[in-house]
């Protein structure tokens, strides 16, 4: 089978965020006055083939070690069925 892997990685909560604080104040400075806190991230977009069990498997081996940095990051992912 085929999938779609979409791999959310972004700083944990106790790790400053310098991006995320320089959006928050752009959109301030734009009038945008409901904003209180912006994190930023990256999206990863993957495309996988085998059976479900092992690219579920495979993925969280390394989306939790290679994709992201566990002493400084969070990751999220959701696995889907490609298209055909």
């Amino acid at each position: 089978m085929k999938f779609v892997a979409h791999v959310h990685v972004t700083l944990k909560d106790s790790i400053l965020d310098p991006r995320g604080r320089t959006v928050q104040r752009a959109l301030e400075g734009y009038g945008h006055d409901t904003v209180r806190n912006v994190r930023t991230g990256r999206l990863i977009r993957l495309e996988l083939e085998g059976e479900r069990e092992r690219v579920e498997q495979q993925l969280r081996e390394y989306a939790g070690t290679i994709l992201a940095n566990p002493v400084t990051e969070s990751v999220e992912w959701e696995l889907s069925e490609a298209d055909a």
